[in-house]
């Protein structure tokens, strides 16, 4: 009996661990062209975790591994709300197309979190138009200290009122206090930077009451920095000045050097901060500075090392590594990673079969509106200028076989290239190992006779960067084109901006030297 009790623990154990959250519903009037992303709001990468598609009755289900218990951020039709989800949870989703996601209703595990985190919402809406803020800005500093310290009473009254409607978890309640304090924070923050130039006083200092206030509601630093993107955001406004006048009096004489590297040289020197803050701002700043699609080789380089030496947290770490290669692709001289791809036919492809010879990696979904509107067309003429020099390889990304079957059979019809298959869609091993997402496609990788990876992630067919790599990977030479003209509309590449929280305001980067 002692066995099998022990068994049963286990089990129960397990299963009450998990991270999994199981997520389906219905979008009344939803578009199968549509998807739906979920983005952990408090992480650093914002790399969707799960990209799900409605079919023609606007149901969905997927799911995925929840890195910790807290906010997300759902995506839907360029719309962005929020949602308190925890590991192991059955969740059920329903909306209307016109308004989803942000308006949607919520049943199953996540249901009293989410009646309790719409009802704070909506008293912070209906509140924020009852406060005059800007006569609180202007006014002096003890009349804007009551305000605020009545502000924070009044919200904390009103999420005590909900905690004891909604019965919500250990975890949302903390987190929704300790969200109040950063709101506060920020408003002290920007009293502090503003009041001198509004009232006339450029002398004006903080009092000891002002900061006191502020030390009272920092009690909770090292949550308020793992959960609250807008507290990290706090923490750069207020070391600004003091990082520029660093960068100022160390960049003397020195070339090409990042805004990240700088910056990591500065926290080295802040030794009152911990090393998790200092793991989660160094993170933001590389994130929203330095990662972006035309980094040069030299800048990758330089984050990869500072990411490997100066990032302590292996989440955070796997994290920035990932939106690295989603960003900027992967390294440029390594072998190209072989991944499981399947014909038509069901017959197994290795990308090495195209050894000897330069070729193109070309991801696509149905799903994605650029594909046959503006991508296939220029498709057409890379692939007839370059077919004798240059092997393509089309990957499909899309959710089933047989809808990669009917895609490639129409859309890429008489265009010159092997159609494979990645099983799995966005969630396969060739979409993870070449680090392509819903954001990202179409994309372009191109790799050498040699198997070894020649460019960056493209998305733009018309990019001068890209028809000067096939040109030399080639030896053939395309005819000019007046640099003007858009071959193919610029896509967004940018995760951290398409799926910023909404309750964030937008990041203030640490300015360059």
């Amino acid at each position: 009996m002692k066995k099998y009790l022990l068994l049963f623990i286990i089990t129960f154990f397990v299963m009450s661990c998990s991270k999994k959250v199981e997520v389906k519903g219905k979008i009344t009037g939803g578009s199968p062209l549509e998807r739906i992303e979920f983005v952990e709001a408090s992480g650093v990468g914002t790399l969707p975790l799960i990209n799900i598609g409605l079919d023609k009755d606007g149901n969905f289900s997927g799911n995925f591994d929840a890195p910790k218990d807290g906010m997300y951020v759902i995506n839907y039709a360029g719309r962005q709300s929020l949602i308190y989800l925890e590991g192991g949870q059955k969740v059920n989703i329903s909306g209307n197309g016109a308004t989803f996601p942000n308006e949607y209703v919520i049943t199953g595990d996540a249901k009293k979190n989410n009646d309790f985190l719409t009802a704070s919402q909506k008293f912070l809406a209906e509140y924020g138009n009852k406060v005059n803020l800007g006569a609180l800005m202007a006014g002096d500093e003890a009349a804007f200290l009551k305000g605020m310290h009545k502000i924070e009473a009044d919200i904390n009254k009103n999420v005590d009122d909900l905690a004891k409607k909604n019965n919500p978890s250990k975890g949302l309640l903390e987190w929704k206090k300790n969200d109040v304090k950063v709101t506060i924070l920020n408003l002290l923050a920007n009293y502090e930077m503003s009041h001198g130039p509004m009232s006339g006083n450029p002398s004006f200092k903080a009092s000891k009451a002002f900061k006191d206030y502020e030390t009272q509601l920092e009690t909770d630093k090292e949550a308020m920095v793992k959960t609250i993107p807008l507290y990290r955001q706090y923490l750069l406004v207020k070391m600004t000045p003091d990082f520029q006048k660093y960068a100022e009096a160390n960049s003397k004489g020195k070339t090409g050097i990042t805004t990240s590297e700088m910056f990591a040289q500065y926290l080295k020197t802040k030794k009152d901060l911990s090393q998790t803050t200092k793991d989660y701002l160094l993170a933001f700043v590389m994130a929203q500075a330095d990662i972006h699609p035309t980094s040069p080789a030299a800048n990758i380089d330089k984050i990869k090392k500072i990411i490997d030496s100066d990032i302590k947290d292996a989440t955070i770490k796997s994290d920035l590594l990932k939106m690295q290669v989603a960003i900027t692709g992967l390294k440029i001289g390594e072998a190209a990673p072989e991944a499981a791809l399947a014909k038509q036919d069901g017959k197994a492809y290795k990308l090495s079969e195209n050894k000897g010879k330069p070729y193109m990696l070309f991801f696509y979904a149905s799903w994605n509106p650029y594909i046959s509107e503006a991508t296939v067309p220029v498709l057409k003429e890379v692939v007839n200028f370059y077919k004798s020099k240059m092997n393509f390889v089309f990957v499909n990304v899309d959710d089933t076989k047989d809808q990669f079957i009917k895609t490639s059979n129409s859309l890429l019809k008489g265009i010159q290239g092997v159609n494979v298959y990645g099983e799995g869609g966005l969630n396969s091993d060739i979409a993870k190992k070449y680090g392509v997402y819903g954001f990202k496609l179409p994309c372009f990788v191109i790799i050498d006779k040699d198997g070894k990876i020649a460019s960056r992630s493209f998305v733009n067919l018309g990019e001068q960067e890209l028809v000067t790599i096939l040109d030399k990977q080639t030896g053939l030479s395309a005819p000019k084109v007046d640099p003007n003209a858009q071959m193919q509309p610029q896509l967004q590449l940018d995760p951290s901006a398409m799926q910023q929280a909404p309750q964030q305001a937008n990041p203030q980067p640490v300015p360059t030297k």
